[in-house]
């Protein structure tokens, strides 16, 4: 492993640490403002940035996501978003002990399999220099486009089949399209273009998770999105921006790492008393 590699890890571990520290701060900050609606997104949005609370859980969001753009500069988008997907175990587990309440066997299964995952990860780093490819740009855009289609269909479609919660907090993470474009745009020349389905997609990702939150647990709302957060680009990075995978015994571990950290976060998804579905139908 050379060393913007190391680095890029490190910078993504603590990515991943603020961020979730961030989610839980935004999560209780979101449940005690009055009903947020989805049909009054100004509204959402005053209510949100006016509280204090509120917007120093988006601040230690916003350094994270600094950090993690630091890391995919240094490596590539599938390494990167496998430390990501590892560390809600890890604060799972912190978080718990922080607040004395007794972890669930789900959770626990979690925080073992994500644990295992990232453990795993280092191993295979002596197969491979991290780094990433470039891919096809028209891959790219068809990609984020079917992200983004599939996102509408869930708010839409979605949440009358897995309640509203469990809807948001899945189209939340499926505009993962957000980590993606930001890959290609630390690629620079015409790619800075892709700045613009940045920005859309972690705007609107970051309204769903606060929707979702007043309605759902931190880990339940905030788990199912870190789940496609970062599976969905971990498999972009293999699909279409041409990220090798270590060959041999080395490739075999990568795989089951990355499998690892995705089961790690189903496990922490776990369904939670939530407030009434009609609540974000207002």
């Amino acid at each position: 492993m050379n060393t913007s590699t190391a680095v890029a890890l490190v910078l993504a571990l603590a990515s991943t640490v603020l961020i979730n520290l961030a989610y839980l701060r935004e999560h209780d900050a979101a449940a005690a403002l009055p009903v947020l609606c989805i049909r009054r997104p100004l509204q959402t949005a005053w209510a949100l940035l006016s509280d204090r609370s509120w917007l120093l859980g988006f601040g230690m969001e916003t350094a994270g996501f600094l950090l993690y753009v630091a890391a995919l500069a240094l490596a590539s988008l599938a390494l990167v978003q496998s430390v990501a997907a590892g560390g809600i175990g890890v604060l799972a587990y912190v978080s718990a002990r922080i607040t004395g309440r007794r972890i669930r066997r789900r959770e626990r299964n979690g925080v073992l399999f994500s644990i295992f995952g990232l453990g795993a990860l280092a191993v295979s780093l002596a197969g491979g220099s991290g780094e990433g490819g470039a891919g096809s740009t028209p891959a790219i855009v068809v990609w984020l486009a079917a992200t983004a289609g599939a996102a509408v269909l869930v708010v839409t479609v979605g949440r009358m089949m897995m309640g509203v919660a469990v809807a948001e907090g899945v189209a939340g993470g499926l505009f993962s399209l957000g980590d993606v474009s930001t890959k290609v745009t630390t690629q620079g020349g015409a790619r800075l273009a892709f700045v613009i389905p940045l920005i859309l997609g972690y705007t609107l990702g970051t309204w769903l998770l606060q929707l979702g939150y007043q309605r759902g647990g931190a880990l339940t709302v905030a788990g199912l999105a870190t789940l496609l957060t970062n599976a969905v680009p971990i498999a972009a990075g293999t699909i279409v921006l041409d990220e090798p995978v270590p060959s041999g015994a080395y490739g075999a571990l990568r795989i089951l790492a990355f499998a690892a950290v995705t089961i790690g976060a189903i496990f922490l998804a776990h369904p939670e008393r939530s407030r009434p579905a009609e609540a974000s139908l207002e």
